[in-house]
C-alpha cells in the first residue's frame, strides 16, 4: 500500500508572483439541494453530446494509462456552469463488488484538500488577531522542538516553503506496521521529520512536505484550545452547510461512499477504503467529502467568503515552485490557467477540485486509485483533459513535467 505523498500538490501556472481572484456572488443556499436533485437527463444541457463523449472518451484513456492489469475501477467527473444544470458523470463504478455506480451522495477520501480547510481556519484566526501568519512558529509551544523554528513562518509552512524533512519519508515512519485503528500522534510524526536536517533555509525555495501541516494542526489546536477537527467542524463545515463532509475520528468510511483501490502484489485491484487510520493523515489530509459540498467548497475558498479581504491576499499569494516553470503555489492553494484550488491523494482514493472564476465554473475529478505517476497524477490529468474540453483558451497544467519538482 502506497502511503507517501499524500498531498499530491495542486500546481499553479502563473507568471507574476502574486494570483488575483476576483470574487463572484455566493452560491444561493438553494444550490446544494439543486444540484442533488439534477437527473442525468438534466446533466446533458449542460455540454453537447459531442463534449460528453469527449470527457467519457478521455476518462477512459486515463484509466487506462494509469491503472494495473485492467484500468482503474473508476472516475466521478463534475462541471458546473452559471445557468445550466450541472454536468455529472460517472466513469467506471464505484464499488467494484457490487457493481454499484457513482452516485451524487458518495463520500469520497479527499486527501490534501484537507489542507484548504486547515489554512482557511488559521486566516479566519488571523483576522481575530490570534495569530499572524508571519509569526515564527517558535512562537507557539506545541510540544515538539523544531530546529531553527524562530526563522520559519506559519506562511512558509503553508507555502510549501519551510524546507522541513517530510514525516511521510522517515524511516520510523515507513518501519511502522499500519493497521487502520492505530493511533498515532502528530507530534512523534512531527519529530521524526524535524529529527532530519533541513533540505534548505526556510523560504529559500519550495518543496512539498506533509510535515508543514501537520504543525499547523499543532499550531491551531494551542491557539484556539480545541481540536482542529473541531475547528474545522465548527468555523467552516456547519458555517458554510457542508452537511456531507467530515473530520473523521476512525477509519470507517460513513454510507453511501464510492470505494477505493490499491493494487494487490498480483497487480489486481482491491478494496483498500477503510484500511488507513485518520492519526496518520491527520490534519494533513483526512477529510471526506462529497462532489456537491467540494463544489460549493472550493469557489468559497478561491474567492475568499470564507475569511477577510486581507487574509485572503496572503492565501493567494503564490510563488513559482521551481525553475524553468510558470507553476505556483500559495497558502494551500494552487493556479493554473484561470483555474484554482487544490488535490490530494491517499490510498484508494485522488481528487481534484477546481474553481475558474473568470467564468464562474467548477471542474471536479474524484479518481478511486491513488496513482501519481507520471506528474501530475491521474486525477489532474483527467481535470486537465476535461477543461481541454469544457474550457479549451483555459487548459490546465499543460507544461506540467512528468515528475513531482522538488
Amino acid at each position: 500500500m502506497n502511503i507517501n505523498a499524500f498531498g499530491l500538490v495542486a500546481l499553479s501556472l502563473f507568471g507574476a508572483l502574486t494570483c488575483q481572484v476576483t470574487p463572484v456572488s455566493a452560491a444561493p443556499e438553494s444550490a446544494p439541494s439543486a444540484v442533488v436533485k439534477a437527473t442525468s437527463a438534466d446533466s446533458a444541457k449542460a455540454l453537447t453530446p459531442g463534449q460528453d463523449q469527449a470527457i467519457v472518451a478521455a476518462a477512459k484513456k486515463q484509466l487506462a494509462a494509469f491503472g494495473g492489469k485492467t484500468p482503474i475501477p473508476g472516475v466521478y467527473i463534475a462541471v458546473y456552469m452559471p445557468n445550466k444544470a450541472p454536468y455529472i458523470k460517472g466513469v467506471g463504478l464505484a464499488n467494484t463488488k457490487t457493481k454499484k455506480p457513482f452516485e451524487l451522495p458518495d463520500r469520497f477520501r479527499i486527501g490534501s484538500n484537507t489542507k484548504t480547510f486547515v489554512v482557511t481556519v488559521l486566516l479566519q484566526l488571523q483576522d481575530e488577531h490570534l495569530l499572524s501568519v508571519d509569526d515564527p512558529i517558535s512562537k507557539f509551544n506545541i510540544g515538539v522542538d523544531i530546529p531553527n523554528g524562530k526563522n520559519i513562518t506559519i506562511r512558509q509552512l503553508a507555502e510549501m516553503r519551510s524546507g522541513l524533512f517530510e514525516a511521510y519519508d522517515t524511516k520510523e515512519f515507513n518501519a511502522l506496521d499500519f493497521k487502520p485503528n492505530m493511533n498515532i500522534s502528530p507530534n512523534k510524526l512531527i519529530g521524526w521529520a524535524v529529527a532530519h536536517k533541513p533540505l534548505f533555509k526556510p523560504g529559500e525555495k519550495w518543496n512539498y512536505s506533509n510535515t508543514n501541516y501537520l504543525i499547523l494542526g499543532r499550531i491551531i489546536e494551542v491557539v484556539a484550545h480545541d481540536t482542529v477537527g473541531n475547528q474545522i467542524r465548527k468555523r467552516v463545515i456547519e458555517k458554510f452547510g457542508l452537511t456531507e463532509t467530515t473530520f473523521p475520528d476512525t477509519v470507517a468510511m460513513p454510507t453511501p461512499y464510492a470505494h477505493g483501490y490499491g493494487l494487490d502484489k498480483k497487480g489486481n485491484w482491491e478494496d483498500v477504503s477503510e484500511t488507513l487510520s485518520p492519526s496518520i493523515t491527520w490534519a494533513a489530509g483526512n477529510m471526506i467529502s462529497t462532489v456537491p459540498d467540494m463544489q460549493k467548497w472550493v469557489k468559497a475558498y478561491s474567492t475568499g467568503t470564507t475569511n477577510s479581504a486581507a487574509s485572503q491576499k496572503d492565501r493567494l499569494r503564490c510563488l513559482p515552485i521551481a525553475p524553468k516553470t510558470k507553476m505556483s503555489f500559495g497558502m494551500g492553494i494552487g493556479h493554473s490557467a484561470g483555474w484554482y484550488g487544490y488535490t490530494g491523494g491517499l490510498p484508494g482514493y485522488q481528487t481534484a477540485a477546481y474553481y475558474l472564476p473568470e467564468k464562474d465554473i467548477t471542474l471536479i475529478a474524484f479518481v478511486t486509485a491513488q496513482k501519481e505517476t507520471p506528474f501530475p497524477g491521474t486525477a489532474n490529468v483527467i481535470a486537465r483533459e476535461v477543461s481541454r474540453i469544457v474550457t479549451p483558451k483555459n487548459v490546465m497544467f499543460t507544461d506540467a513535467p512528468t515528475e513531482k519538482p522538488h
